[in-house]
Formats: structure tokens, C-alpha cells, sequence
């Protein structure tokens, strides 16, 4: 499976004018047919007047595929991408690999996390052991919807989406995660691998599957 990760930037406060074309006109054209749409978020902290949207495909040759036939498609080009592609200032892309993959949240309605980490040369492999390892106490707290290595957009990154019912359980959540002994030996293990983290809230949109 190929996750494809695409944040389109808009003028401000144009974000939901974007999520709401999305969902009106881009939706109704391509479904599913095109590449499974997982999420569909708008920033809410963090880097603003961005949306994200994730999607998945079987491989890079499915996603060459069905990306060729999008572009055919009258529809999509006369009717959503004329409506929707002027509030779009700018198009980034990361092409993902699931170490953990998608798995939505038992319940709707919440808050989405988007962590990415640049990690030092040659240590990936060593950085999402040491997570994996960690994961099952990690979950207790809060739920991990996906785990991925980044194959093409960013080097050297690993990126992780995690959802909370608010930002008072995230809070909560993540004081409990840094009492946890397991947590803490993953961190003295994996936090010295890494150069960079960030993160940011997203919000779903009302076309999102990830609620």
C-alpha cells in the first residue's frame, strides 16, 4: 500500500473555502476511483491556511494510473479544478510508506494530530523499532491512527497522525504518556536520533472518512 500525503496552501482564511469545494464538487466527480481519500483536515495550529488530505493507493503504479486518468477527466478539470484551483497558493506532497497503517478512531468528532520528525542519517530503522516497541503502552493514552516512513518529499522523516476527543485530552493524554516508564525508555532510546520535530492540530472537514 502507498499513502500519498498532499497540503495545499491557500490565501488567508481560505482553507475552508477549499474544503468545502472539496466536499461540494471534487468529491461527487472522483469518489474513490481515483485513489481512496483516508482524511481531509484543515490546519487549526501550527502552520495555518493549509489543508491536507491523505490518500491511498495499491502502488506507484496504481497511483500513476488513476492520477493519468483524474487528469482526463472533464469534469474534475471544468468543474472542480476551475472552481478550486485559484485559492490554491502552493502544493506539497509526500509520498508515505505504512509502518503501522491506517486504523480510524472508534468514535467521531475528533481532534487529528500531524507529528513529523527529521531523523538523523541511517537512523530510521532504528528510531520506528524503538516506537514500535513502545506502541502498546503509548495506545493506552491516546490512539495512534497511522505510523509512516517518508519515501519521497521529505528525507529522512518518519510521520505519525494521532487523535484525541479535544484538545483537553490531548493535553491529558500526553501528560499521562510522560509518567509511563515504557514512554520514557523509548524516549531516553529515540529522541537522540532525531534533528527536527513538529507538529500540528488538524481539524476534519465534514468529507473526511478519519472524523
Amino acid at each position: 500500500m502507498l499513502y500519498e500525503l498532499r497540503t495545499y496552501t491557500t490565501p488567508a482564511g481560505k482553507a475552508p473555502l477549499l474544503a468545502k469545494y472539496s466536499a461540494e464538487i471534487g468529491r461527487p466527480i472522483r469518489g474513490d476511483d481515483y485513489g481512496k481519500l483516508e482524511g481531509y483536515w484543515i490546519t487549526e495550529i501550527g502552520p495555518l491556511n493549509k489543508v491536507m488530505h491523505l490518500w491511498s493507493y495499491a502502488d506507484y503504479a496504481d497511483r500513476d494510473q488513476r492520477r493519468a486518468a483524474l487528469a482526463k477527466n472533464d469534469r474534475w478539470r471544468n468543474e472542480y479544478i476551475a472552481t478550486a484551483g485559484p485559492l490554491i497558493q502552493r502544493q506539497d506532497i509526500r509520498l508515505l510508506n505504512a509502518v503501522k497503517p491506517v486504523t480510524p478512531p472508534d468514535t467521531e468528532g475528533n481532534v487529528y494530530e500531524f507529528r513529523y520528525y527529521r531523523v538523523k542519517v541511517g537512523k530510521i530503522a532504528e528510531w520506528i523499532g524503538h516506537i514500535m516497541e513502545a506502541m502498546p503502552a503509548r495506545e493506552t493514552h491516546s490512539k495512534n491512527v497511522a505510523l509512516f516512513q517518508t519515501v519521497a518529499g521529505q528525507p529522512n522523516e518518519v510521520c505519525h497522525i494521532w487523535a484525541y476527543e479535544s484538545l483537553n485530552h490531548r493535553a491529558a493524554a500526553r501528560a499521562a504518556a510522560m509518567g509511563d516508564p515504557a514512554w520514557q525508555t523509548f524516549l531516553e532510546k529515540a529522541s537522540p536520533l532525531l534533528d527536527e520535530m513538529d507538529s500540528l492540530i488538524m481539524l476534519p472537514s465534514v468529507s473526511s472518512p478519519l472524523k
